[in-house]
């Protein structure tokens, strides 16, 4: 049997539809459902039964009766939005209530507080608006959990000894069953049950133990309709059984002194039993976190395998059409060689202890060299065959410095003789890209944060030359349709351009 909770102390009831045959008159044609399942009361706790018109519409004007066998006296009568007291049952009055939360939607709750047994069984909901009326049956049913059982040993039958066990408070009727240490179920005869006044049962078993090797045994009473259950066990001496008449004698005079001691070793007993039922406890539990690990591994492994996948599936797709995808350099660089470069950073430290300064008394400023007569300050040596050809890449770790230019040159030969084209970022307050010479201006870039770590890319046969900031991946300038003639470098150099007019 599927038991429902509500979250708070209310229960949600179910019922099943209900629909009564009635003539219709200008009014539309309606019906009465609820949850199709019986749901389970504790005593003294609060229930709600719920009932909904369908299909959805007001039920404020509608008259609403919950009964259980007859239609009046009913649990509640509610007429026009107002309860009607002169028709209600005695044991319901100060104990129910009509929710309204949802009253305008259809949805017609009955809520019974301070549960008692006498309100198990079924309940109907009755609606009738016009000439038309519809009603559901709910199931409730009511459970109490009775006092832990009370078990102690009666005294000595003729083959062994008789143990009581007795407990109160049960509804419905409860079972009783006995069993060894072992757990196997032993028989007995049935079991006394009385109903006080407030309709809760008591019951009182009795069992005769002939096997002396039992040593515990346990009364378990258990609720038949929660299946909740409470035990209690006894621990019964060897040497109390019943062996030879003289003995029977004896312990007719020494029966009020074995009461004691029996109460103290059946204290013992408990515990004793109490300490294995922990450990049994402590094993399941630990069990339980081992299987909950494996799980929790099992899926981390499972989830690792999808990510996985799907970055796989991500990195093809963009293999496809990397060129139009300015993002991702790791996977970038798995369509590029690595370029083979020596970056020398000396000049960086020593322009950071001790800057060099003009005759103006501002920092230096270097003149990028515009052929191969002037001085060239490049800090950044190509370890291999000049670019001509194919994509290339190499990273530069850039120093916290307030000047410097980084990208690349290429050597051409011209009617003037030999030259060299720059194709550079460069920082000088902020950032700008800028090809030199041109006849362009340079272009600045929105960039607010310091680049510390960047990756250049060559494409040599698309002419592209592209910039990322390797702390975050993100894009910073590309060159484009460069349309290279020469051979191309990589370039490295601690201050900024000075232009010409011409070039400005």
């Amino acid at each position: 049997m599927k038991v429902l909770r509500a979250q708070s102390s209310e229960l949600i009831i179910p019922c099943t539809a209900l629909h009564m045959p009635s003539n219709v008159n200008n009014v539309s044609r309606f019906s009465v459902k609820g949850p199709v399942e019986p749901i389970v009361a504790l005593l003294g706790a609060d229930a709600t039964l719920p009932c909904q018109v369908s299909p959805e519409q007001s039920a404020a004007h509608m008259h609403i009766r919950w009964y259980r066998t007859q239609l009046s006296p009913a649990v509640l009568v509610v007429q026009n939005g107002q309860e009607q007291g002169a028709e209600q049952m005695l044991e319901y009055r100060g104990r129910t209530k009509l929710v309204r939360d949802s009253l305008s939607n259809g949805a017609v709750a009955l809520q019974i507080q301070h549960i008692r047994a006498s309100d198990h069984g079924q309940y109907r909901c009755y609606f009738k608006i016009g000439d038309i009326s519809e009603e559901a049956i709910v199931e409730l049913n009511v459970i109490g959990l009775g006092s832990a059982p009370h078990v102690y040993m009666a005294g000595v039958e003729e083959d062994g000894i008789r143990v009581l066990c007795s407990s109160d408070g049960w509804f419905p009727k409860p079972t009783v069953k006995w069993r060894n240490m072992a757990g196997v179920k032993l028989p007995s005869p049935p079991e006394s049950q009385t109903q006080d006044g407030d309709g809760l049962f008591r019951v009182e078993a009795s069992l005769v133990v002939t096997d002396s090797s039992l040593g515990n045994v346990t009364c378990t009473i258990q609720n038949p309709l929660s299946g909740q259950e409470k035990a209690a066990a006894i621990f019964l001496p060897e040497p109390f059984f019943p062996r030879m008449n003289p003995w029977k004698a004896a312990l007719a005079g020494t029966l009020p002194v074995l009461g004691i001691l029996l109460i103290g070793i059946s204290y013992f007993g408990w515990r004793e039993h109490q300490a294995k039922e922990e450990e049994i406890t402590k094993k399941e539990k630990e069990a339980e976190e081992r299987d909950q690990m494996v799980k929790e591994k099992e899926e981390a492994l499972t989830t690792k395998a999808n990510l996985t996948e799907e970055l796989e599936s991500r990195k093809a797709l963009y293999k496809e059409d990397w060129k139009k995808a300015l993002l991702y350099p790791d996977w970038r660089k798995e369509l590029f060689q690595s370029a083979k470069v020596t970056i020398n950073y000396e000049p960086f430290r020593q322009i950071n202890s001790d800057p060099e300064k003009n005759e103006n008394g501002g920092e230096e400023t270097h003149n990028l060299p515009l052929n191969d007569n002037q001085e060239d300050s490049n800090l950044i040596t190509l370890d291999q065959e000049d670019f001509m050809s194919g994509r290339y890449y190499w990273e530069v770790d850039l120093p916290d410095a307030d000047e410097w230019t980084l990208g690349m040159y290429e050597k051409c030969t011209g009617e003037n003789g030999p030259s060299k084209i720059f194709r550079v970022l460069e920082k000088k307050g902020g950032y700008r890209a800028l090809t030199c010479p041109s006849e362009k201006s340079p272009e600045n870039l929105p960039l607010t944060k310091n680049l510390q770590k960047i990756v250049i890319f060559l494409d040599y046969g698309d002419g592209d030359i592209s910039f990322y900031d390797m702390s975050d991946g993100a894009h910073i300038f590309s060159f484009t349709k460069a349309s290279f003639s020469g051979p191309v470098y990589p370039y490295l150099t601690r201050k900024s351009m000075t232009l010409s007019p011409s070039t400005k």
